[in-house]
């Protein structure tokens, strides 16, 4: 599969996480755009700043990770060969028919991995309060990029698709482009300081949105079926493109 769809992919499901993102971390960023003096809350360009230093921040957060996790996915792939190439192939298009019930709201279980990085929030959660409040840019960046570490299940979903790519930069700008999926309306939630998030009732913009990405999934799972080449659909194929 061309690696600019995955890109593709990877941004749009970041635009269909909007919903979700406002209800798990538009309190969060609705909270720190109060935190700042209330001189720049009057001026608005620099609570525009301000939040766009947050969100600089957590997406820098996610491509790192996403560089993380892709490398552990180039390691296993390596180790296992074709069949690992397969096993991360099918992995990436069950993750993603998951995240698609997750995002419809057919599905709560994605909820259980988000235990698998407590331990990490927990031990960074600190740090960023040492920023508080963050009233300069590299404050913004730096709280932002601790938040991006929150416990978050579709986040780690996420990761875990980026990871089956076993390409660390593939896997780390497929976690930018869904970071920067989420910029417009994390910055909107921001601005708004929360007032958006009654907007989460919407739920047949949940609905299409999780349908759209089952199917995604469903065509990773059956895309080297229709290629006839089991190799060349491999997630690792990305790199030679």
């Amino acid at each position: 599969m061309p690696a600019e769809l995955n890109h593709l992919a990877a941004f749009v499901i970041g635009v269909f996480s909007t919903l979700h993102c406002w209800g798990m971390c538009g309190g969060i960023i609705g909270a720190l755009s109060l935190s700042v003096p209330e001189n720049i809350r009057r001026d608005r360009f620099r609570q525009g700043l301000m939040t766009l230093g947050y969100n600089l921040g957590r997406i820098g957060s996610y491509t790192l990770a996403g560089v993380f996790t892709a490398t552990l996915g180039f390691v296993f792939s390596s180790a296992t060969g074709h069949v690992g190439h397969l096993v991360l192939q099918t992995l990436s298009g069950v993750i993603l028919i998951f995240l698609g019930l997750y995002l419809g709201g057919w599905f709560s279980g994605m909820n259980i991995i988000e235990r698998a990085g407590m331990r990490v929030w927990a031990r960074l959660q600190p740090v960023g309060k040492l920023f508080l409040p963050p009233d300069r840019f590299y404050k913004a960046i730096i709280v932002g990029a601790v938040w991006g570490w929150i416990p978050c299940g579709l986040v780690y979903s996420v990761l875990l698709w980026s990871a089956a790519s076993a390409d660390p930069l593939r896997g780390g700008t497929y976690m930018l482009a869904f970071g920067l999926g989420t910029l417009p309306g994390m910055l909107a939630a921001g601005l708004a300081a929360g007032r958006l998030l009654t907007w989460k009732h919407l739920g047949l913009f949940r609905k299409a949105a999780g349908a759209a990405v089952i199917l995604f999934g469903v065509f990773i799972l059956i895309s080297p079926h229709l290629s006839g080449n089991h190799q060349e659909s491999s997630p690792r194929i990305h790199q030679h493109e």
